[in-house]
């Protein structure tokens, strides 16, 4: 069944994740008598009737692009750090954070560091054993398009669409939540490290202002996993943050984005640490 893309999702696909103690097998599901099993379609059908709004990885670069910002070295995950995420928790969240990444060389035409996203993503695919939309042909896709921005964007969100279907499909919706999870803190930190004062830039408050419904959307649709300590681990780390958005209202001061800038760099260090 076709879903919709849930907040900032990368394009991978986890086909099997170990040590998640809320994770059922399919014999453990078939247990589920007939009003549990309605329960988790209604959740199942609220998750996607509410992430629809939220933007893609793809879509938040993409307003960096239009705002004339240049592309800057060194600000992403390096991709040598695939290599040093031991578990499924870690490794989900870095494929969120990866994804935004690669939107970030993909659409400023950085086709060297596209390559070392794709490889740093395809590592951590591997390991978890899957790598079926990350493939040979994406690739192709994305080099042969790379000076169509909107068509870029089209291509990520196809591919985030169907990542997202496959892990709802298959009952990995609390490792789906932690992939949204760092590519949306990921996306927030290259948009507040864009320059050396974000506040400077044009547009920039606006970009994260508009980030707060869908950083509000994130923790409504994480609110039915809060029992999955992985994902209360990874939700009450974002707490800098939502401290910081509680107290905005339709403006943002210079203060206002210092603020946000920390708060999003303390949880991002804690991401790709």
């Amino acid at each position: 069944m076709k879903k919709t893309i849930a907040a900032l999702i990368i394009p991978l696909l986890v086909l099997s994740f170990q040590g998640l103690t809320s994770c059922r097998s399919n014999s453990e599901k078939k247990q589920l008598n007939p009003e549990q099993q309605e329960q988790e379609k209604n959740l199942e059908n609220e998750i996607e009737k509410h992430v629809y709004p939220l933007p893609t990885s793809a879509e938040v670069i993409k307003m960096l692009t239009d705002l004339d910002v240049g592309f800057i070295l060194g600000i992403t995950n390096l991709p040598e750090n695939a290599k040093k995420y031991f578990t499924s928790d870690r490794r989900s969240i870095n494929l969120g954070a990866y994804g935004a990444d690669l939107s970030y060389a993909t659409l400023y035409n950085q086709q060297q560091e596209v390559i070392n996203y794709m490889d740093a993503i395809r590592t951590l695919a591997n390991e978890l054993n899957m790598s079926q939309i990350y493939n040979a042909a994406l690739y192709d896709s994305i080099k042969l398009h790379f000076d169509n921005r909107d068509r870029l964007v089209d291509i990520l969100t196809s591919a985030f669409n169907n990542t997202y279907a496959y892990m709802t499909d298959n009952d990995q919706q609390n490792y789906a939540l932690l992939v949204v999870g760092g590519a949306w803190v990921e996306g927030m930190y290259l948009t507040t490290h864009v320059s050396e004062a974000a506040y400077n830039v044009a547009g920039i408050s606006k970009v994260l202002l508009d980030q707060k419904s869908s950083f509000e959307l994130y923790l409504d649709i994480t609110k039915p996993y809060m029992d999955d300590p992985i994902v209360a681990n990874f939700v009450n780390s974002l707490d800098p943050i939502k401290t910081v958005y509680a107290g905005l209202t339709t403006s943002l001061t210079d203060k206002d984005i210092m603020d946000i800038t920390e708060a999003i760099s303390i949880i991002r260090s804690k991401v790709i640490d």
